[in-house]
């Protein structure tokens, strides 16, 4: 299925995905994980990202991201490209580009996909067979936005905060979200658009980006989305 073009809306949240040439490896060492962190708190403020969510995985990234302008989220690839890719091409004495291409992303729904698609992007690991569970594995954003611990990078969405009046309110109807995996349809979805670049939502959802764009940009996947 081609890809659509990119349309991103400020303030809308983008699911992006960016994998490794060949999928091949992008994390080689602790070091290198935490040098991406680093980079990628550095973009996020200097572009206009809000970071609500991420997973590392060895040879790709997800992330979920709220611009402030249409052109933040492809500013913040580009400076993570220029830096991190530098790291490691003088860490390991290569030449030549990391990443597949350029990254794929596309807008969702924060009312109906938003707590979905974090919970899709922190299950990432478990699905993998990494890990048995998301709280295990370290390179992740599931112990900041369950458990609470201190993450400098990330940014609550409203939809996380409407979870719970208190913080421990929100982490535990948070945790919860995790006694199930996100359903096989829904990851389809997520998969699809995705693939396509297109926005994920109902058709008021896509009506309200085209109004915004001023373009025609059409479904990943038709029908209703899933309760949550």
């Amino acid at each position: 299925m081609p890809r659509k073009p990119r349309f991103y809306v400020p303030g809308a949240p983008v699911h992006a995905v960016q994998r490794g040439h060949n999928r091949s490896a992008v994390f080689f060492a602790d070091l290198d994980y935490l040098e991406y962190l680093r980079c990628l708190k550095q973009a996020a403020d200097s572009c206009g990202c809000a970071v609500h969510a991420y997973v590392l995985m060895t040879n790709h990234v997800h992330l979920l991201l709220s611009p402030e302008r249409s052109e933040s989220v492809g500013r913040l690839f580009q400076s993570l490209g220029r830096h991190y890719v530098r790291y490691v091409n003088e860490t390991y004495r290569r030449h030549g580009g990391l990443w597949e291409g350029r990254y794929r992303g596309n807008v969702i729904d924060s009312q109906a996909y938003l707590l979905s698609c974090m919970r899709y992007i922190e299950r990432n690991p478990v699905r993998a067979g990494m890990v048995d569970h998301p709280a295990s594995y370290r390179w992740s954003s599931y112990t900041a936005n369950a458990l609470g611990v201190s993450n400098a990078i990330l940014t609550a969405h409203a939809e996380y905060v409407a979870l719970g009046r208190l913080p421990d309110d929100r982490q535990s109807a948070y945790r919860g979200l995790f006694e199930v995996d996100t359903a096989s349809d829904e990851q389809a979805r997520f998969r699809c658009a995705l693939q396509t670049g297109t926005p994920l939502g109902d058709a008021q959802f896509k009506g309200q980006i085209e109004a915004a764009l001023r373009v025609k940009v059409g479904f990943a996947q038709r029908g209703r989305p899933r309760k949550q």
